[in-house]
């Protein structure tokens, strides 16, 4: 009677304290430049080591440019923080994935393609999108600063016991429908808090026919919706991404994990604290108008009025129009775009460049529209490039830019300027997320680029 999450980690737990947090091993550590300095600093304050610095993974991802990685680093503060994790990976015997590694990106899209996030792991990471390995059956989630150099310190980590949430998504899902739809469609439904306190695993038909690049993508929106993150519980199209890569289990290991991976599925008679199901027809390529990533909208629906929404929300709905310059009943149909941003975390892997190119493809970018495609690490540029789709993409008026996080956030040199609009694969649409004053409309890779040569807001259907 176990759901998949409690089976992970109940296999986890070193010890529970009586009244308080459960004491819960991690199998594996991602470490970027933004949230490790100071954990680092700790472990040198109190003389300690890395207790299994073999489960540590670290690279470079939010601070560096996507243009001219070969030279040295033009911001202080990049540079600063990239040169400073280098050092520290180097003095603790961490592994280390630098700048210009043919192992470097996004941590988050690293971790899966090289086969380092694995059914039935633990996972944890100082960024709170730690929630996309859980797209592999596994336990993932972003830690604080303090908790990182808890579990470099320890290879433990002290948590609460989340509630469980499985959303089930039956039928299937219609022609230009994404992962990405599907969780902003879950966004706007359950609101960002609608999945605090719980873990959700997701369940239904869209997510046994989902590719393993939509559940990345569907679980690291997990924490948008409040949740401590989302998991989908392995099969074959789990264990068919898994073989070979790198640093997956080999022959004999191999057969014998996936017969343990087998087993990591929720019991039948399992009982979630809440169970929530959808009906794949009612999601529609989608787009968001407000300052969070649950005030969104199908494409081709309007803009709600002030009098559909509650009055606790209504002061929060106003200033996010006022922020935007949209207003309330306004469709965003044909509404100019000035920037469109491909990659993230989110959407930076060869199905969302491969998605993006089958609309790009005999079409040309529009003049008024300035792109960024950014691959989520180096082994997606060379897939890019494999595939001919930089060609295409070149021969539409787009240009591949360098692994990293880039437009994703504002701590590189890719910021969108103030007041303008950009269509965004990435994560949050937060005031001043991608740049001081930037108005982000979040989308899936079709919509981006739709929006990428029409030049406006244009549903992606018209070109399926």
């Amino acid at each position: 009677m176990n759901t998949l999450f409690d089976k992970i980690w109940d296999k986890h737990v070193v010890q529970i304290v009586e009244d308080g947090p459960t004491q819960l091993y991690i199998d594996r550590l991602y470490c970027h430049e933004v949230t490790s300095p100071q954990a680092f600093d700790g472990l040198r304050e109190r003389k300690l080591k890395v207790f299994r610095p073999k489960q540590v993974y670290c690279m470079p991802d939010h601070n560096t440019p996507t243009h001219d990685q070969d030279k040295p680093i033009e911001d202080a503060v990049s540079k600063a923080q990239v040169d400073v994790l280098e050092r520290n990976c180097h003095e603790f015997g961490l592994t280390y994935f630098g700048m210009m590694s043919p192992d470097n990106g996004i941590i988050h899209v690293v971790g899966p393609e090289k086969g380092l996030s694995l059914p039935g792991m633990t996972i944890v990471c100082g960024d709170s999108h730690t929630s996309t390995h859980g797209a592999l059956g596994a336990v993932a989630f972003g830690i604080g600063t303090s908790e990182v150099e808890m579990v470099l310190a320890s290879q433990c980590i002290l948590q609460q016991k989340p509630q469980t949430m499985r959303i089930t998504i039956d039928g299937k899902l219609s022609k230009g429908v994404t992962a990405k739809d599907v969780a902003l469609f879950l966004m706007a439904k359950l609101t960002t808090s609608g999945g605090t306190g719980f873990f959700i695993e997701y369940a239904g038909d869209v997510v046994k026919d989902m590719s393993m690049e939509g559940r990345l993508t569907l679980c690291n929106l997990s924490i948008e919706m409040g949740a401590r993150g989302g998991l989908v519980a392995p099969d074959e199209i789990t264990f068919k991404y898994l073989k070979d890569r790198e640093y997956a289990p080999k022959g004999a290991d191999w057969e014998r994990a996936v017969k343990y991976w087998k087993s990591l599925r929720s019991d039948e008679d399992a009982v979630f604290d809440k169970e929530i199901h959808f009906d794949a027809a009612d999601i529609i390529p989608r787009i968001t108008y407000g300052t969070n990533p649950g005030m969104g909208i199908g494409i081709t629906e309007e803009i709600p009025t002030s009098e559909s929404i509650s009055i606790k929300e209504k002061a929060s709905f106003e200033r996010a129009l006022k922020y935007m310059g949209f207003e309330e009943g306004q469709s965003l149909l044909g509404h100019p775009v000035d920037y469109v941003f491909l990659g993230a975390c989110t959407n930076g892997r060869i199905e969302d460049f491969r998605a993006f190119a089958s609309i790009a493809r005999g079409r040309k970018k529009a003049g008024n529209v300035t792109a960024w495609l950014v691959p989520g690490s180096w082994a997606v540029d060379r897939q890019i490039r494999e595939e001919g789709l930089d060609l295409i993409l070149k021969e539409a008026g787009f240009e591949i830019r360098q692994p990293g996080c880039s437009a994703c956030l504002a701590m590189n040199d890719d910021k969108i300027p103030s007041g303008k609009y950009a269509v965004s694969t990435s994560n949050r649409n937060f005031e001043g997320r991608q740049g001081p004053g930037a108005r982000t409309m979040l989308a899936s890779p079709l919509v981006a680029a739709a929006a990428a040569v029409t030049g406006c807001i244009t549903d992606p259907r018209e070109f399926i």
